[in-house]
């Protein structure tokens, strides 16, 4: 069976529409598992197998990225901030480049354990990180001897490699954006735990139940993660603008009430 013919199938069985399918088609959303590291609870988003691959139901992709993007643009909307995970070579620069666009943390190396549960230690160390930035660049360590130099110059690369995307995590997250949860399973654990919910791109290996909002796709191809990524740009845009619109609105009526003359006695 052809692409053309699989999105062309897939059209007629789910009345889906065909610009939207050629669109996730060409980004090989659709490619799953092999049927043996198929999570069974993921059953449900499968429509075939082929060649041994299962094959993900586009319509089911659309209508739950649909539903995870109304969830993240509210959440925005409100003040949120989100945690954007995905330490795939695939993802790397484009999870970077849209956390740095609205100013989020993000992980793209890997999860380092305690970043949400013992997040008072992380940001220790984020602020160790700041430190050791600042007095390099300020000339502070030049009293140290080479050696030792040397020394706080590696521990500062291991450092922006390890939590280097969590410098602007002033606090815990009130959500998480993940791509591929199956390698980040610790931190959906440690989501679970402070009870911070999880958006994310899954393939049918994940496990559902994990997740408080999955959307079924190709989580480990750079055109697939694009898709995704480029729907979770937009809701969060969409919820900035709800949050901004919101913030006038309430000084347009602070200063209506300062304006206001007291009432007469």
């Amino acid at each position: 069976m052809s692409d053309d013919t699989l999105t062309q199938t897939q059209a007629e069985q789910q009345g889906y529409p065909a610009e939207a399918s050629r669109e996730m088609m060409d980004a090989g959303v659709f490619y799953g598992r092999k049927k043996s590291k198929t999570n069974p609870k993921m059953k449900q988003y499968v429509i075939a197998n082929r060649g041994g691959i299962e094959i993900i139901n586009l319509q089911k992709t659309e209508d739950a990225a649909e539903s995870a993007a109304g969830f993240v643009k509210e959440k925005i909307g409100k003040g949120a901030m989100a945690l954007i995970v995905g330490a795939v070579p695939a993802a790397d620069a484009q999870i970077t480049a849209l956390a740095k666009k609205y100013g989020f943390p993000y992980v793209t190396a890997r999860w380092v354990g305690g970043t949400i549960t013992n997040y008072r230690n992380i940001a220790k160390r984020i602020d160790h990180m700041k430190k050791l930035r600042a007095d390099f660049a300020a000339h502070a360590l030049d009293k140290y001897t080479k050696k030792e130099r040397l020394e706080m110059e590696k521990e500062l690369a291991r450092l922006e490699e390890l939590i280097g995307g969590l410098e602007m995590m002033s606090r815990e997250p009130d959500l998480l954006i993940i791509v591929d949860p199956v390698l980040h399973e610790t931190a959906v654990r440690e989501a679970r735990v402070k009870r911070i919910p999880v958006v994310a791109f899954a393939n049918v290996d994940a496990d559902p139940d994990l997740i408080d909002h999955l959307v079924p796709g190709n989580d480990k191809a750079k055109l697939s993660i694009e898709w995704f990524l480029r729907k979770m740009d937009k809701a969060i845009e969409d919820g900035m603008a709800a949050r901004a619109a919101s913030a006038a609105k309430a000084a347009e009526a602070a200063k209506a009430a300062e304006a206001a003359p007291a009432p007469q006695n």
